[in-house]
């Protein structure tokens, strides 16, 4: 009984501990986590008899200082274990906190988020050190009820809206060639200058070509054309009964048009054709209720919570950091560490 760390150099046998999880999904994958920029991954395990309990994270360095802090990778993530975590015994799970504890503790850390995955019900495990906290809602279609029964759900407007779409004939295809990847990739950063996007929402050319070029989960590039224009695509990655779109874009001079009204329709099909249960659409911005969670609340009307870890493994050093900030510096009471806002 003690921890153990899988480093990202050993990716195989990363994969081989999340593929012994009762569930998981591609956001805890070693691949994943190999694209990621924002910090090293790296993969706590923890063994006791026949429980194994895995938590992948990211090690960021605090600038100026001694100290880290641990957040997750982009998307759901959180712990995984090979039982369901109702029927963990108790004494286990304090003995996990215990490890995780002097773990946090040899790295000098400061504090850990997480965004969980609503789909694994791993809070509990996590409500044992405190620091779980509700971050809105998050839409999702099931894709098992009739077709009609789905599109039932869809706000009238959005009905019209996408038999209207349908009408002119846009082009859906996958891409799939380099040129048309980097189509998609320029589109979706001339997207995020746009919305001024945070730079948590930007990503490399080696992230959007290894989404689509790995063994480890299925993705797509679908593209919708309006002739040879690329008005509308999206990055959809499907794995463990769900499918997403993970990333998308629009161009410009299309938003009125909004042909992604018509693409999420056609993910939501592609589902269907692959056998999958759920489309995750997601939340919004933060956890808000704002015009994006309103734009896949449209879609349907299926809610799941969406929760974060925000804990502090040294207070006093928190603090510290915080005060370390200008008045000036720290904006967003509500972002998490503060420190970093």
């Amino acid at each position: 009984m003690s921890y153990q760390i899988v480093s990202i150099d050993e990716i195989d046998r990363w994969n081989l501990y999340i593929e012994r999880s009762l569930h998981s999904d591609f956001y805890h994958t070693g691949d994943y986590h190999s694209l990621q920029t924002k910090g090293e991954p790296l993969l706590f395990v923890f063994e006791y008899d026949d429980v194994l309990i895995m938590f992948p994270l990211l090690k960021r360095k605090i600038e100026n200082t001694e100290f880290v802090d641990f957040t997750s990778a982009y998307g759901y993530s959180g712990p995984l274990s090979n039982r369901e975590f109702t029927e963990i015994d108790e004494h286990v799970m304090e003995e996990f906190k215990a490890e995780f504890l002097r773990f946090i503790a040899d790295q000098k850390c400061v504090s850990v988020f997480a965004r969980l995955n609503p789909f694994i019900d791993h809070c509990m495990l996590l409500e044992k050190f405190g620091g779980v906290y509700e971050n809105g809602k998050t839409v999702y279609m099931d894709l098992t009820v009739p077709l009609e029964e789905q599109r039932g759900h869809y706000e009238k407007r959005l009905r019209r809206r996408i038999k209207q779409l349908r009408r002119k004939n846009f082009r859906i295809t996958e891409g799939k060639d380099p040129h048309e990847i980097q189509l998609f990739i320029d589109l979706y950063h001339e997207n995020m200058d746009r919305l001024n996007a945070s730079p948590h929402y930007y990503f490399d050319e080696k992230y959007f070509t290894g989404l689509l070029n790995t063994d480890r989960f299925k993705s797509k590039l679908l593209l919708a054309y309006d002739e040879n224009t690329l008005i509308c695509g999206a990055i959809v990655i499907y794995s463990h009964r769900i499918i997403r779109n993970h990333l998308s874009a629009t161009h410009p001079g299309y938003l009125n048009c909004s042909p992604g009204k018509l693409l999420t329709d056609e993910i939501s099909l592609l589902g269907r054709d692959l056998g999958l249960q759920y489309f995750h659409l997601g939340g919004g911005v933060a956890g808000r209720e704002d015009s994006l969670f309103q734009y896949k609340a449209s879609f349907s009307n299926l809610f799941l919570e969406d929760k974060v870890w925000c804990y502090v493994a040294d207070p006093m050093a928190y603090d510290y950091l915080v005060e370390m900030k200008t008045p000036e510096e720290v904006v967003e009471t509500q972002h998490f560490p503060l420190y970093r806002c």
